[in-house]
């Protein structure tokens, strides 16, 4: 997981939080209620969560730590789940070795196992 810029997230952070103070002093004010709302959603998307609140508190504590005691504290299901190798993947043979239902029945092979073919 790429981590955002130390910097970038406190330029955020403070931005969201300025803006949370100017809302709850006006909350009916439509701009102000819509630039607190985008700046949320920017933290959010910055941090990778969900909700706004989220995303502020794991923006603080990223910011309070080093980037891998950050990582463990706000991805911790995610250090279990690796990527598996290709060759564990499902493959196909390549197209030439494919054979058709039709190609099978055709096949000399075939008529050799079939009994209508004897």
């Amino acid at each position: 997981m790429l981590l955002p810029a130390k910097a970038e997230v406190a330029r955020q952070l403070r931005r969201y939080r300025a803006w949370e103070r100017v809302m709850l002093a006006a909350p009916n004010d439509r701009t102000v209620r819509t630039t607190f709302e985008d700046s949320g959603y920017t933290l959010c998307v910055l941090m990778g969560k969900r909700c706004a609140r989220e995303a502020a508190d794991a923006a603080e504590r990223y910011l309070r730590t080093n980037e891998v005691a950050s990582l463990q504290e706000t991805c911790p299901q995610e250090q279990d789940e690796r990527p598996r190798p290709a060759a564990a993947v499902g493959r196909r043979p390549p197209a030439a070795e494919r054979r058709s239902p039709a190609a099978e029945r055709r096949s000399p092979a075939a008529e050799r196992r079939s009994p209508a073919g004897r």
